[in-house]
Formats: C-alpha cells, sequence, structure tokens
C-alpha cells in the first residue's frame, strides 16, 4: 500500500522538513535476517532499486552506506571512498544505538547521531529508488538526488 506521507518516522519528518517529494510503502516484515529483500520482494520490486543502510566504521568513525539489497557493501571500496585505510561492519547493537533505529528499520536519514552517508552510485540510474523509512515494514521511495541533497551524502562504487 502507497501513501504519500509527512511525517511518522524521523526521517519522514526530515524529508517534509526539506519539502522532498516522498511515497511510503507499507508491508508485512517478517523479521526474519534479509530484511531489504524481504520488503522488495514483498513490495514486488525489482532488488537494484532496493536499497539497504548499512553500519560501517572507516579507521574508527561510523559511516552509513547505502547499497541495492541484490549485492554486498565492498569494505574497500568504502574505506576508499571515505578517504580512510580500512572499513569493517559494525555490530548491530553498536549500529542500533548510533541511529536509534532496530535492524532492518535504519534509515539513511533521521539517525539519533547524524552520521556520514555514502550511497552507491548505481542508485543514480533510477528515477526513484527505495529504502528504510526508520522502522521495519515501511519503505520510502524517493528521487536518489534527493536523498543524496537531504543526506549531504557522497556517491561512489561501493557495492560488490
Amino acid at each position: 500500500m502507497a501513501r504519500k506521507t509527512a511525517a511518522g518516522t524521523p526521517a519522514l519528518a526530515l524529508l517534509a522538513a526539506a519539502g522532498v517529494a516522498v511515497t511510503t510503502h507499507t508491508y508485512e516484515a517478517p523479521g526474519v535476517a534479509a530484511y531489504g529483500t524481504e520488503a522488495a520482494d514483498a513490495l514486488g520490486l525489482d532488488h537494484a532499486r532496493v536499497f539497504k543502510t548499512l553500519v560501517a566504521e572507516v579507521d574508527g568513525k561510523p559511516v552509513l552506506a547505502m547499497v541495492p539489497v541484490s549485492g554486498q557493501l565492498d569494505l574497500k571500496a568504502l574505506a576508499a571512498a571515505r578517504g580512510g585505510k580500512r572499513a569493517v561492519m559494525a555490530n548491530v547493537a553498536v549500529a542500533e544505538r548510533l541511529t536509534g533505529s532496530v535492524a532492518g528499520g535504519i534509515s539513511p536519514l533521521g539517525s539519533r547521531q547524524r552520521l556520514p552517508v555514502v550511497v552507491d552510485e548505481s542508485a543514480l540510474g533510477f528515477a526513484t529508488i527505495f529504502c528504510s523509512a526508520g522502522k521495519r515494514g515501511l519503505q520510502m521511495e524517493l528521487a536518489p538526488a534527493d536523498l543524496v541533497t537531504t543526506a549531504g551524502a557522497t556517491t561512489a562504487a561501493v557495492a560488490g
């Protein structure tokens, strides 16, 4: 079910305040482990168009990385994109504490702590992309350029 919304999560409130057009899509979230592919399948979407938000650390500093749910994060590419030497995935507890969201519901916008965001450049090939709106079972659809601008993100080839 798609609907336009003004708020509901910190991510959606931030987009509304910025005047960004966004459509939300709700779905049943079984929450097994592959949250992104669950969202894509439940909404009948191409996996390349649905992006997962991952929390990593580059040289000990947290960063959010967005890659298609069909792929994985290339940690070496992420480190290079951030001008660092080494990147590692943050553990789930750290990710949830930094963002204020549960795994499977982490959004690139509206985190408890503002974190740098790197979006895989493949996003720019779509008119709109999907990503978590800040909770499981809620995806937001928006133009990738709007996401990049609102998040103050950079784009780079970080999907493996």
